[in-house]
């Protein structure tokens, strides 16, 4: 847009939505530009602060009528930064971050801008918890539609598996409720399709009662690498519902790699807990290991001070059956070759609850037992070595290619990315297709990679 059509698009917004959320410039406009990947230089004409689902509805109508690129953003966590319009209308949903427990039923009522940690804290005094992430900054919504790997994906499946219902602004402007009775299609879709069919404004999602959860970080010498993977590839093979390991590889404090298994354990039975993780520990000599009683709200804001906003990243998936002689090769010369002390691959292990869900009953493409590995390259801004980062994050996911599935987890994906994103719904993609046809057929959203619809 040009500078004329910025400023005739902010006038637009502010006859209906307050001046103050109407952002083009000033600290407000950084702010809100201003993502977890500060690599991301994305420039939106306009800003929308939203309050409630009304803005987001104005929103969405002027950006149609205006025919400008239109975004979302909430958490503001897509490395690939699809949540910033370059020249374009971003609506930010960071200020929409209520969330409100029932605990009776164990559900939560979630803004659209809401984090994981928003989440759980929230239901931290209640005794519950929620199915999210491992990071506690990223948005609930983009998680949950494009999937949610987490510490409790083995005993309550993904986070889309406990999505009960989203209020939805379609690209026309209309509001509408999804959930299994009510647009059953577009309820399906939302469930592993990402945010392609329209803005989020509220979801209700289920949570559990989780008594105690065990959980941690052991440290391996690198020089034990190979016998440790090897060893935890038996432990995940049977692998009870209640024990999910987050695994792979990083710089320890010295500098060196180190393979880390980050284990929780959410059963009832804290004994048989202490065995199953005591189990992990005997896979080698721990370089450290820590591991007690945690929360959720403290297990993710371990994540967040490890990986914070405004470093620079680049992130390649791929996922595989198992931890086979070639995936370990490959671990261990990821980990010899890291180009960043700030670099790590982590594994992340879909079993359990997640792997029963039948794979046409929502959008998500793949629901045999695997493990989803992500490759992160990440630096300072200013750093010298991007390049070589970046080529370092390249390398390793092309030498998993011999051993990795056809398709990928879409919220990880780049759009370059499409030889993975062709098979990335497994047999839904067909279906997806239609379902963004019949809600999207000007294709106004743009979250996570959908197939080439040709």
């Amino acid at each position: 847009m040009t500078q004329h059509q910025i400023g005739r698009l902010a006038d637009t917004l502010r006859r209906t939505i307050h001046a103050d959320r109407v952002i083009t410039t000033g600290p407000d406009y950084d702010a809100g530009r201003a993502i977890w990947n500060g690599a991301v230089l994305a420039r939106p004409g306009v800003i929308v602060r939203c309050g409630d689902h009304t803005d987001v509805q104005t929103a969405v109508r002027a950006a149609r009528e205006a025919g400008v690129p239109l975004s979302v953003r909430g958490g503001g966590h897509d490395w690939a930064g699809r949540s910033l319009s370059d020249g374009g209308l971003t609506i930010d949903l960071s200020g929409m971050r209520q969330v409100t427990v029932d605990p009776e039923a164990k559900v939560a009522d979630v803004a659209g801008g809401a984090t994981a940690a928003d989440v759980v804290r929230a239901a931290q005094p209640f005794g519950l918890t929620a199915a999210t992430g491992s990071a506690g900054s990223v948005g609930m919504a983009g998680l949950t539609l494009g999937g949610g790997y987490g510490p409790l994906s083995g005993r309550f499946g993904l986070a889309l598996d406990n999505l009960l219902a989203a209020d939805v602004v379609l690209a026309d402007g209309s509001l509408v409720t999804a959930d299994a009775e009510r647009e059953p299609d577009l309820f399906w879709a939302l469930r592993g399709g990402g945010g392609n069919f329209g803005v989020v404004t509220s979801m209700r999602v289920r949570l559990h009662a989780v008594p105690t959860l065990l959980s941690g970080m052991v440290l391996f010498a690198w020089e034990q690498a190979g016998a440790v993977l090897a060893g935890l590839q038996d432990v995940l093979t049977g692998s009870p519902d209640e024990l999910t390991v987050q695994s792979g590889v990083l710089a320890g404090p010295d500098g060196k790699p180190v393979v880390f298994l980050s284990p929780t354990w959410s059963g009832d039975d804290a004994a048989a807990g202490e065995r199953a993780l005591a189990r992990l520990g005997g896979l080698g000599t721990p370089l450290l290991s820590q591991i007690g009683p945690a929360t959720m709200p403290e297990m993710l804001a371990g994540i967040d001070a490890q990986f914070p906003f405004g470093r620079h990243v680049e992130i390649r998936p791929r996922s595989v059956p198992s931890l086979s002689p070639g995936v370990r090769e490959v671990l261990s010369v990821a980990g010899s070759t890291l180009t960043s002390p700030y670099s790590a691959v982590s594994v992340h292990h879909l079993h359990g609850a997640a792997a029963r869900v039948p794979v046409t009953e929502t959008a998500f493409g793949n629901r045999d037992p695997h493990l989803m590995i992500e490759i992160i390259a990440l630096w300072e801004p200013g750093d010298a070595q991007a390049a070589g980062h970046r080529a370092w994050a390249a390398d390793v996911a092309r030498a998993l290619e011999p051993d990795a599935l056809p398709g990928g987890y879409p919220n990880l994906l780049g759009d370059d990315e499409s030889a993975q994103i062709a098979h990335a719904y497994g047999p839904n993609a067909e279906r997806l297709l239609k379902v963004k046809h019949r809600y999207d057929p000007d294709r106004i959203f743009r979250a996570i990679p959908l197939p080439d619809p040709s």
